[in-house]
C-alpha cells in the first residue's frame, strides 16, 4: 500500500535558476547535489529539480500541477517572499475551508502556494 509522498520532482532544461529560486528565495534546505540534479529535504519529503533533455522552456500548463506549501505564518511569509521579489499572482486570502492560501509562480512558470491550516492564527 502507499503509505505517502515521498518526493516531487521538478524537470527543466536548465537547473541554475531553479535552483537558485528554491534555496536562496524559499530557503529550502538542499539534501543533496549531484550533476543537474538537486534535492531538497523536508523531513520525509523531498523536492528535487533536475535537468531533463526534453523539457524546453516555461511549463506549458502552469496550472496542472500545483505544489501547496505549508507555513505556520502566511501573512509573514508573503511578506518575506515579496521582499525577496517575489510576485504573486495571488494575495493571502481566506478559502471557505478556513485555510488561507496566496499564489506565485517560480522561474520556470510552475505555480505554487502557500497555505495555512484553519487550525493556525493568522494576524
Amino acid at each position: 500500500m502507499i503509505s505517502g509522498l515521498a518526493g516531487v520532482i521538478i524537470w527543466s532544461e536548465s537547473i541554475d535558476k531553479l535552483v537558485n529560486f528554491y534555496q536562496n528565495v524559499l530557503d529550502f534546505p538542499i539534501h543533496s547535489v549531484r550533476s543537474n540534479f538537486v534535492a531538497f529535504s523536508f523531513v520525509d519529503v523531498r523536492l528535487s529539480i533536475g535537468q531533463h533533455s526534453g523539457i524546453q522552456g516555461f511549463a506549458k500548463d502552469p496550472n496542472r500541477i500545483m505544489l501547496n506549501l505549508a507555513t505556520d505564518n502566511i501573512q509573514s511569509t508573503y511578506a518575506h517572499l515579496c521582499e525577496r521579489g517575489v510576485p504573486f499572482l495571488r494575495m493571502p486570502e481566506r478559502e471557505h475551508g478556513g485555510h488561507w492560501i496566496a499564489t506565485f509562480s517560480d522561474p520556470d512558470g510552475n505555480v505554487l502556494q502557500l497555505l495555512q491550516q484553519p487550525n493556525q492564527n493568522v494576524q
